[in-house]
């Protein structure tokens, strides 16, 4: 197999694993309880309910544990390390240590699909940043380390409390999602009794409308999901032309994406207009692509690119010529942000992107490592987005 047909491979193989391993859910496996690989679906199912219950378990025994900002043991805890050791204690896996780690670390899903195991997250200050966190145990109770009130520590409470109806965030999933609410009956039960019995000991905020949850068959925002606008910028990276420069010109986007969670699970389109400029091609692009994603954090993309001027490489005194760069399929590719940093000004991510272009050598001689440079685009920078609709 020609060499420059063995990178198009491995980059193939590359986009395909990259995919497999970000689509899947945070835990959907590499913990004790996780199901085998060839378990059948309810087997898995089963395995994921049982880590939810273990979850759940583990908090209980740290109710009336104090608040302290910092720590994380049985003698004081914060928000963010109560949820760390319950999932420590229950399945042996550690989380991100503070409640917006756990934010960009979840899988986002609207307050009607959590389930009892889930996540919920709060604003609590005017910088709108997220600031604490609690784990949910079904029929809008949660269970979590609070630091302010008439009762702190480790205590049940509820969305329908003015003070946190007012401050809800959104919901973020840890497991699969289970397909049937009744294996969570009993857990609801008990934290509806336990919500009612300590909801005489907090004190609120003033009256606020809580959420409304959507009636059947109608739309809602949390299910609508979130109208996102953002830009990038990222330089593109040098990988295999030799004697050329570190840099080898960048890469832009302005981005306008739609979360959504009409076709089941959480995915997120976006329409993308990305000037490029490739200053060892000696070209200017402009790829217009589609692109989808589970998440913000990785995403596939793909269109038409408007290619212009005449596409070169020089090196060591050889020019290799290409043509083809304007193609209804100019580029395919994938962005990954590994984390995503909320501030009140929008959200910042660094990421990477790695594309291939639609260039084909026009000379007769192959050089492999030229042909694979002018088809390939490496590339990290800095997103910013902000959200247009409002919850």
């Amino acid at each position: 197999m020609p060499i420059i047909l063995r990178m198009k491979l491995v980059f193939s193989i590359i986009l395909f694993f990259s995919a497999v391993c970000i689509f899947s859910a945070p835990l959907e496996g590499g913990y004790v309880l996780a199901p085998r690989d060839s378990a059948s679906a309810a087997e898995r199912e089963r395995a994921y309910i049982e880590a939810r219950h273990r979850v759940i378990e583990a908090s209980k025994k740290y109710e009336g544990t104090p608040y302290a900002y910092g720590a994380m043991s049985a003698s004081g805890t914060d928000c963010s390390g109560f949820i760390c050791l319950s999932f420590r204690d229950a399945i042996g896996v550690s989380l991100p240590r503070s409640a917006s780690g756990l934010y960009s670390w979840v899988e986002r899903i609207p307050l009607e699909r959590a389930q009892p195991g889930d996540l919920l997250f709060f604003r609590t200050d005017s910088t709108r940043n997220i600031t604490h966190v609690g784990l949910y145990l079904g029929s809008r109770r949660f269970i979590h380390a609070a630091s302010a009130g008439a009762t702190t520590g480790v205590i049940y409470s509820s969305l329908d409390e003015a003070y946190y109806a007012n401050a809800y965030a959104g919901a973020g999933r840890a497991f699969p999602e289970a397909s049937s609410n009744a294996a969570f009956e009993n857990f609801e039960a008990n934290a509806s009794a336990s919500s009612r019995a300590g909801a005489g000991n907090r004190t609120t905020a003033p009256a606020v409308k809580p959420p409304q949850t959507a009636k059947p068959g109608a739309s809602s925002s949390a299910g609508s999901g979130r109208l996102l606008l953002g830009a990038a910028i990222a330089p593109t990276w040098n990988g295999f032309i030799k004697g050329g420069n570190i840099v080898r010109g960048f890469a832009s986007q302005l981005c306008l994406s739609a979360e959504t969670y009409s076709l089941g699970s959480r995915m997120v389109f976006g329409l993308e207009v990305r000037p490029e400029y490739d200053g060892a091609l000696g070209v200017f692009r402009l790829p217009i692509t589609l692109s989808w994603g589970p998440s913000e954090k990785f995403k596939i993309f793909a269109g038409p690119v408007f290619s212009f001027g005449d596409a070169s490489l020089l090196i060591e005194d050889t020019e290799h010529r290409y043509s083809g760069g304007t193609s209804w399929l100019g580029t395919i590719g994938i962005t990954a942000a590994p984390f995503i940093i909320e501030t009140s000004a929008g959200e910042f991510a660094p990421y990477l992107e790695a594309a291939w272009q639609s260039y084909f050598r026009d000379n007769s001689g192959a050089d492999p490592a030229a042909d694979f440079s002018a088809g390939f685009r490496f590339s990290t920078g800095l997103r910013w987005t902000i959200q247009v609709n409002k919850r």
